[in-house]
């Protein structure tokens, strides 16, 4: 067994070198060094919301299946109705386990009438790699991991489309959300998709990972464009309602308990792992839900901290809590028990109980 990943041996995307000479505060993520900050979160966030944020994203795990069967095989492993996508599309979706739980989230391009690519989190590529290949046994399509050969950068903000629009000739202003085209960026190869972490608009750009230097830095020498850190995607995803898998996702979390019941294609016409179980589960009263909270005062709820009745009773658990930027107060998600009310509740931080009232997700939406 392989030790635990550490500064020394985890895994670095083609933009290191870039991120140590901005001076990043590198940190081990899922096996890879990543920039948590540059400089300040905050402004990193702030960036985002109002110009052009640029993120490195080379973690993520990028698998094909390719062949006359992929389509078909896509629809058994994922709970999506994954075939009738057109060409240029993409889609939202899961792969869960035979009971329903949520091994990952997964967005999926149709790149071509037979070829696929599944993006999936740093931490669970080798888990969705795996399980496709297994579930695609029987299907005529091949699984390909080509994580290693992308690099992913992600440009986002209201600013995007006319950053990018200075560097290609591709029709951004026709592609529309979760939508893919191929086409030359900086003169570089470049797969250009609208889709994006952040709650803004956006563009996420896979290109060879040799190429990703020379992409990255014609993009930051735009002014105003800010190179920006996990600590700010955190931010900004949480902000957007928006889940990550470890917190608001797990293998003992269903889509129905996130609130996600509606990615579950149950009337899809193929058979899919997890369907009987999803199906059971879509008939029954979810148990625990999954809830935006906002506090009354300063102190953040974090991940871990337990949600509390009027009396002190735990009812839930926080899963993801920070300070909004863009709100000026702490912002957390956090599942609730069945019985749990809407009122009277608090976060118990660090022994002191946080008043927090109870909002819908998402906590910002763009104008």
């Amino acid at each position: 067994m392989s030790a635990e990943p550490t500064a020394s041996n985890a895994k670095k995307t083609p933009l290191h070198d870039v991120h140590r000479d901005l001076g990043a505060n590198l940190v081990d993520f899922a096996g890879y060094l990543m920039p948590l900050r540059y400089a300040s979160e905050t402004a990193e966030h702030q960036a985002v919301r109002t110009g052009a944020g640029l993120f490195d994203l080379s973690h993520m795990g990028e698998i094909f299946l390719d062949g006359p069967g992929a389509g078909a095989a896509l629809d058994h492993a994922l709970v999506g109705n994954l075939s009738p996508m057109k060409v240029g599309k993409a889609r939202y979706t899961m792969i869960c386990d035979p009971d329903g739980g949520v091994l990952d989230d997964l967005i999926v391009y149709r790149l071509a009438d037979e070829t696929w690519m599944v993006v999936a989190n740093a931490a669970n590529a080798a888990t969705v790699r795996e399980a496709l290949v297994e579930r695609a046994a029987g299907f005529d399509a091949a699984v390909t991991d080509r994580s290693d050969d992308y690099a992913l950068i992600a440009l986002q903000g209201p600013r995007s489309q006319a950053i990018l629009e200075g560097f290609t000739g591709a029709p951004l202003a026709e592609l529309k959300y979760y939508a893919i085209l191929a086409d030359k960026v900086a003169g570089i190869d470049a797969l250009v998709a609208r889709t994006g972490y952040t709650g803004e608009d956006g563009f996420e750009l896979f290109v060879d990972s040799a190429d990703a230097v020379a992409l990255w830095r014609q993009l930051a020498g735009v002014e105003g464009v800010v190179p920006a850190g996990l600590s700010a995607r955190d931010t900004l995803r949480l902000e957007a309602g928006m889940p990550l898998y470890g917190n608001e996702l797990t293998a003992e979390t269903s889509p129905f308990e996130a609130g996600l019941g509606r990615v579950v294609k149950l009337d899809k016409p193929a058979d899919f792992v997890g369907k009987a179980a999803l199906a059971a589960q879509a008939q029954t009263p979810v148990g625990r839900r999954l809830v935006g909270l906002v506090a009354r005062g300063r102190r953040a709820p974090r991940k871990g901290y337990q949600v509390v009745t009027s009396d002190g009773t735990p009812c839930g658990v926080v899963t993801s809590g920070a300070p909004s930027p863009t709100l000026g107060r702490p912002i957390a998600m956090a599942y609730l028990d069945g019985g749990a009310g809407e009122s009277g509740l608090a976060v118990d931080v660090r022994g002191r109980p946080e008043p927090v009232d109870i909002v819908d997700l998402p906590f910002y939406k763009r104008s």
